[in-house]
């Protein structure tokens, strides 16, 4: 599971009842739909990594395993903002519809 304190850090969360109208805030269906594309990429990163055995073939102890899921939420939080795979356009488009 992704860590709370990786992706919170990289990208903040948004705290306690959004103010009225706050939903419909296009910047803010932008900021979700970031870092659901984050949240995402960080399990894929992590699936893979722990179905190899590790990024280097390594495995078994604790810390490089805190370390490499540190690394996998990073990289997933850089990839997301970079464009990811797409899938924040497309979450946001569907969800400023529904706004509407």
């Amino acid at each position: 599971m992704v860590s709370s304190v990786g992706i919170s850090a990289a990208i903040p969360l948004a705290s306690g009842t959004p103010a009225p109208g706050a939903m419909d805030d296009p910047a803010r269906i932008r900021e979700a739909a970031l870092q659901f594309e984050a949240l995402l990429l960080g399990q894929i990163l992590r699936s893979a990594r722990e179905g190899s055995g590790g990024w280097l073939g390594s495995g078994g102890d604790s810390t490089g395993d805190s370390i490499a899921g540190f690394a996998d939420e990073q990289l997933a939080n850089l990839m997301a903002q970079q464009g990811g795979v797409g899938l924040r356009d497309l979450i946001a488009q569907g969800l400023e519809q529904r706004a509407e």
